[in-house]
C-alpha cells in the first residue's frame, strides 16, 4: 500500500485532533476512491462523445457568459 503525506494548516490540525474517534486516513482514503471513481467514470462518458475541443470551448463560454449575466442580476 502507498502512502500520501499531507501539510495541514495548524487551525485543521487542532481541529481534527478534536475528534480523535475518527479515522482521519480512512476519510482521506474513501474520499480519493470516491474522486478517482468519479473521474474514470467522466473519463468513460468522455470517450463515447462526438464532441470537439472546439465544441467544448463553445459550451463553456455559453455556461460561463450565462452564469456571468445570472450573477450580475443580483
Amino acid at each position: 500500500m502507498g502512502n500520501i503525506t499531507l501539510a495541514l494548516p495548524e487551525d485543521l490540525q487542532e481541529r481534527m485532533k478534536k475528534h480523535s474517534e475518527i479515522r482521519w486516513s480512512e476519510v482521506v482514503r474513501k474520499s480519493i476512491a470516491n474522486r478517482i471513481d468519479m473521474l474514470e467514470a467522466m473519463d468513460k462518458i468522455a470517450k463515447k462523445s462526438k464532441l470537439t475541443k472546439k465544441d467544448v470551448d463553445e459550451i463553456s463560454r455559453k455556461i460561463k457568459k450565462e452564469t456571468f449575466e445570472e450573477l450580475n442580476k443580483k
